[in-house]
């Protein structure tokens, strides 16, 4: 099932058919265990809704409350590759190696709520760097016991001038103002993620295709569960969080993102992600 988060609520897909509540608030409901079970036992009660589409195609919210958003890097091959090529002349290169095959994954944080925007929002790129990605990434949402309730698609936008440059400018390539984009639902199983899903990275600019990639979740070097254990080893979240386990789609070095630029991620079954840069 799909939970979208609306102006007039929340609205849930499942089986073919739309529901509405618009009493719940979004932490009450996600925030809990067996939450498939639990909106399961409950959904009958909203509102049925004849063509609930019509919500998906106005201003859909991002999928969060109060959660945190944090970030999980050198998880794919590609993206160790990549970060050492771009900071080997800072002398940083050898540590994303070193991540890469460490039993401790990097994690980072990456935005809180109110810097998140979701579905056909604007993400931006920092005015203070010259070379710029989206990184499209499944993304897990996790709640505060600390077990993965739902998934849903992130944008973990990137400068890759700064982080290059010294390693220890992470969190300024990382976590800036409209730097992160998640949605367009948060897609509730109790089923791990298909590993043969796959993930696509469309860029258009002036209507034209300007980048095209895509990987597959199996490609992801570390088990999810790991990711969260070593996130919630020494961190509370009172609400839970949603942590974005990397990336494994890197345009090539000499494609950089411009105003105007359209991205669209798509992971079956979640949808697609879509966000213009501002």
């Amino acid at each position: 099932m799909k939970l979208y988060q609306t102006p007039q609520g929340i609205l849930l897909y499942h089986q073919d058919r739309y529901f509405l509540n618009t009493e719940l608030a979004w932490d009450e409901l996600v925030n809990q265990d067996n939450l498939l079970q639990k909106i399961d036992e409950q959904f009958t009660k909203w509102e049925e809704l004849k063509d609930g589409s019509e919500l998906l195609h106005s201003n859909l919210l991002p999928p969060i409350g109060q959660q945190e958003v944090w970030a999980s890097g050198v998880t794919y091959y590609r993206s160790r590759d990549a970060r050492m090529e771009e900071s080997k002349e800072a002398g940083g290169g050898s540590f994303y190696d070193r991540v890469y095959d460490a039993d401790r994954p990097e994690l980072f944080f990456k935005a809180t709520a109110y810097r998140t925007v979701g579905h056909g929002d604007q993400v931006r790129i920092r005015k203070d760097s010259k070379w710029d990605v989206p990184e499209p990434e499944l993304t897990l949402f996790i709640n505060s016991s600390g077990t993965i309730q739902g998934y849903t698609i992130g944008n973990d936008m990137s400068s890759r001038s700064i982080e290059g440059e010294n390693p220890l400018y992470l969190p300024q390539a990382k976590s800036y103002r409209g730097s992160c984009a998640i949605g367009p639902c948060l897609y509730v199983t109790d089923q791990p993620f298909s590993e043969d899903a796959e993930i696509h990275l469309t860029i258009r600019r002036g209507g034209e295709v300007a980048f095209r990639g895509e990987t597959q979740v199996n490609q992801i070097k570390r088990k999810f569960n790991d990711l969260v254990s070593y996130l919630y080893r020494e961190m509370d979240f009172l609400n839970g969080c949603y942590l974005m386990t990397g990336t494994g789609i890197i345009p090539e070095n000499n494609f950089t993102l411009q105003s105007g630029d359209e991205i669209n991620i798509t992971i079956e079954p979640i949808g697609t992600l879509t966000n213009t840069v501002e």
